[in-house]
């Protein structure tokens, strides 16, 4: 991914990348991006808090919660099995399952790795599909469905990842449909209070340009835009979350992540840590700590990007790791096991 615009609409989904610089090429006057980038990253540290947000006052040892270093790092001998089936829901342009090339190829799975392990331990897993930009509203309409379908009239723990959180939240308390029960909701990393890097791309294009750029997002992908501009921290703060009150019969959990070091050239995080940084402090290349706050924290884990926390670790870093005498910290079935294993002590 090559532009800022590319890495808001890629939360956590490789398999896309070609498809998302054709478009972010496409969409972008020439040369915007690498100019807003240079001119960006080209002013000292207190210019971008003050040209972004001069109210920036984070304190991150305030708000790390638990700092999550090595608890996950191997597999436990044993995990308990919850009581009810978990429902994992996917975040932006998300999938459960995706088939490029028929039988020919294997398939890509949104949860890499986790369903499966999950299933061997005696879990019964729900894995939905909801329209992969589209609004909040729709995609938990859409996540509602499937989970009644699926679930048949049983009870529910979900644990969701990115923006699926906010389609689980706006499910439990707007739609409350008759066939879904929850009993839990663990988000991952989910931008509960927007994102400074959405707003800062919505800066960056104008909205006099917004219509022209979504409606060729629609005709070069076929998804609906919907879910961009509510990312934003406005939207989520004085809309969302207001008209989006927790139900009382549902438990919430929240975990967050960061990563510690300045993402190298080619990471698609590159360029939206260091704006989220500068504003709400530590983050995990797209969601701040501050904002995955949701419900009971958990904690913070550390050393952790977007991308990671659901298994699609870049496999050369923590090779290079290993090399450097420095093994990989997170293994995200072992934090998936232990989030099923608390759910079990937890009586869901």
């Amino acid at each position: 991914m090559e532009t800022g615009w590319a890495v808001i609409v890629a939360v956590a989904v490789p398999a896309r990348t070609s498809l998302l610089r054709c478009a972010a090429r496409t969409m972008l006057p020439p040369n915007t991006t690498t100019l807003t980038a240079r001119r960006y990253f080209g002013a000292s540290s207190s210019c971008r808090r003050q040209s972004l947000d001069p109210r920036n006052k984070f304190a991150p040892k305030e708000y790390l919660g638990k700092e999550i270093v090595d608890d996950y790092a191997i597999l436990r001998d044993h995990y308990e099995t919850p009581q009810n089936p978990i429902v994992l829901a996917h975040g932006l342009l998300g999938f459960a399952e995706l088939k490029l090339a028929g039988s020919f190829l294997p398939s890509i799975h949104y949860w890499h790795g986790i369903k499966d392990a999950l299933s061997r331990r005696k879990c019964e897993v729900i894995t939905t599909t909801v329209p992969p930009s589209s609004s909040v509203e729709q995609r938990a309409a859409e996540l509602a469905r499937g989970i009644e379908a699926q679930a048949q009239g049983k009870s529910v723990n979900i644990i969701a990842h990115s923006m699926g959180g906010l389609d689980a939240r706006y499910m439990i308390s707007q739609l409350k449909p008759a066939g879904v029960r929850v009993k839990s909701l663990v988000t991952v990393a989910t931008p509960h209070h927007g994102s400074t890097f959405a707003d800062y791309l919505m800066d960056e294009i104008g909205p006099e340009r917004l219509p022209s750029l979504y409606n060729v997002w629609e005709r070069i992908t076929g998804f609906e835009t919907g879910a961009f501009n509510q990312l934003t921290k406005k939207y989520m703060l004085e809309h969302f979350n207001p008209k989006t009150p927790d139900d009382p019969e549902v438990r919430y959990f929240s975990y967050g992540a960061m990563v510690h070091d300045k993402p190298p050239l080619l990471s698609p995080f590159r360029l939206s840590h260091g704006i989220i940084h500068d504003i709400e402090g530590p983050n995990d290349g797209l969601v701040s700590v501050q904002s995955s706050q949701w419900g009971t924290y958990k904690g913070t884990l550390s050393g952790v990007n977007h991308l990671d926390l659901i298994n699609w670790s870049n496999r050369f870093r923590f090779t290079w790791q290993k090399w450097m005498g420095r093994p990989p910290t997170f293994n995200a079935i072992a934090f998936y096991l232990d989030i099923a294993d608390m759910l079990a002590k937890e009586g869901l």
